[in-house]
């Protein structure tokens, strides 16, 4: 018999601490007596009560720990069941969005996609602007968690790799979880008060600066402005790349850090491949600018923040790269799809993937070489296993397949090429910002039919999820095992 009570416990807990979330962006709203509060007490009471009595009625199967069915289904279970709870103050709050509306800002949101439907953000209360904020806070430090713990023992997307040998033994799947939480949380609550401090130096408002660090430590991208960052002061482009470069390495490495190992995150592989890929984008994209004719300081802030902002999957936008020329256009859609390091709250295929395929294509083109020779791929030094290596592969593939398939439903939704593909690989690589003049970094998702707003919806969870851990779901052969 399948026990759902250990999913239901866990997704009732976490819909509870939501609920109680809910509470700031009320006093916020409260303290501006613009009327809103009310809005997100009523939710906030509906959400915590839910997930209350959600996690008593299953508290008698907790103890056990957790299957492998059961693992999948709360890593999807958990981002289902937030974006419907999250997305509460946005239908009954000042905006009085539609449910679909609601449910893709939500969804954008704890996935940190940091695609949006909401054009007038300077009007709305800031109770709301704080809450996308949050959404997007919380998201990024339960990736971090599910990359660093649920993913490797689910060996999805050869995410196996980075299992940790002190935790083999499944039914410590909960044990690990608290302890890898309770050490990255005081780490994610450092550098996002550490980015708001820098933000508060560069100029910006207090409330901004709070609404910005935790948007962009979660890579997220939601912003308090419909122009991003081209209304805000220029230093805090420079202290949004730093953050966003800081946010875009694994998180295990800080806690190695401050634990005595100081050298560790300059021995990962993951670090020094995505320290040069950015590297390299940065330079020819600056070169691109100051050919054409945006020179100076302001062309290569341009360059560094735009690039750094689209590899690691945050979304901010400081300029309307569209008008770049078709080069940058098609440097930045691929750009978006590199991502950053494992175990980040970057999002897109990831850096290690790449290395692992370019030293599998390495090892096979020594092969044919010398066919008599024993050539393996390698990764940190160490032997890579044919079944990293599959894994990898498969993800690549179905990664390809889906963008494939997504765009293709996005078109017979009527929206034209542009849109279809570009929409298809923000919400799958949750970059946040398409190409073109409606889902452009100067435009939005508001437009759209509520068709697409759906089918986005769905890429942005499959995406974040690592796409595996959600079609294993989907299979009879996973209800049957």
């Amino acid at each position: 018999m399948f026990d759902l009570r250990p999913v239901g416990y866990v997704i009732g807990l976490l819909v509870a601490v939501l609920g109680v979330t809910m509470l700031a962006p009320a006093i916020v709203d409260w303290y501006d007596a613009n009327g809103n509060a009310y809005a997100f007490l009523e939710s906030a009471i509906l959400t915590f009560v839910t997930g209350g009595l959600a996690a008593i009625a299953c508290s008698n199967g907790v103890g056990k720990g957790l299957t492998i069915q059961q693992t999948f289904l709360l890593t999807t279970g958990v981002w289902l069941a937030l974006p419907l709870f999250g997305s509460m103050p946005f239908v009954i709050g000042a905006t009085d969005a539609r449910f679909v509306d609601a449910f893709f800002e939500a969804m954008s949101g704890l996935t940190t996609t940091g695609s949006t439907v909401f054009s007038g953000l300077e009007e709305l209360p800031r109770g709301l602007i704080l809450w996308r904020a949050i959404l997007q806070w919380l998201g990024g430090i339960g990736i971090i968690v599910v990359a660093m713990v649920f993913l490797p023992e689910l060996r999805v997307g050869g995410m196996q790799i980075f299992r940790s040998e002190g935790f083999d033994t499944f039914g410590k799947i909960l044990p690990r979880a608290t302890e890898i939480s309770s050490r990255i949380s005081v780490i994610y609550f450092a550098v996002t008060a550490a980015a708001g401090l820098s933000y508060r130096a560069s100029g910006m408002g207090l409330f901004d600066s709070a609404v910005h660090a935790m948007t962009t430590v979660a890579t997220g991208g939601f912003s308090s402005y419909d122009q991003s960052f081209s209304a805000l002061p220029p230093a805090a482009e420079y202290v949004a790349v730093i953050f966003m470069i800081l946010a875009a390495l694994p998180f295990v490495r800080y806690v190695q850090l401050i634990s005595g190992s100081p050298w560790a995150p300059f021995q990962d592989s993951q670090i020094r491949g995505f320290l040069t890929t950015l590297a390299v984008l940065f330079v020819v994209m600056t070169l691109y600018l100051w050919n054409q004719e945006q020179g100076g300081e302001v062309g290569l802030r341009k360059a560094l923040f735009n690039v750094t902002s689209i590899l690691t999957g945050t979304g901010y936008a400081s300029a309307d790269y569209m008008q770049w020329g078709s080069f940058a256009v098609m440097l930045f859609f691929f750009v978006g799809l590199i991502g950053g390091c494992a175990g980040s709250t970057s999002c897109s295929i990831k850096i290690f993937r790449y290395q692992l395929l370019f030293a599998s294509v390495g090892a096979q083109i020594r092969k044919i070489h010398s066919p008599n020779g024993m050539f393996v791929p390698r990764y940190d030094g160490r032997r890579v296993g044919d079944d990293v290596i599959n894994s990898v592969m498969s993800f690549l593939l179905l990664f390809v397949v889906t963008l494939g398939v997504i765009a293709i439903l996005l078109g017979m939704t009527g929206l034209d090429f542009i849109t279809s593909v570009s929409g298809a690989s923000a919400a799958l690589a949750n970059i946040g910002p398409g190409l073109g003049l409606e889902i452009g970094p100067a435009g939005n998702f508001g437009g759209l039919n509520d068709a697409a707003k759906w089918i986005l919806a769905v890429a942005m969870l499959l995406g974040r999820l690592e796409l595996l851990a959600v079609y294993a779901i989907l299979t009879t052969h996973f209800w049957r095992s």
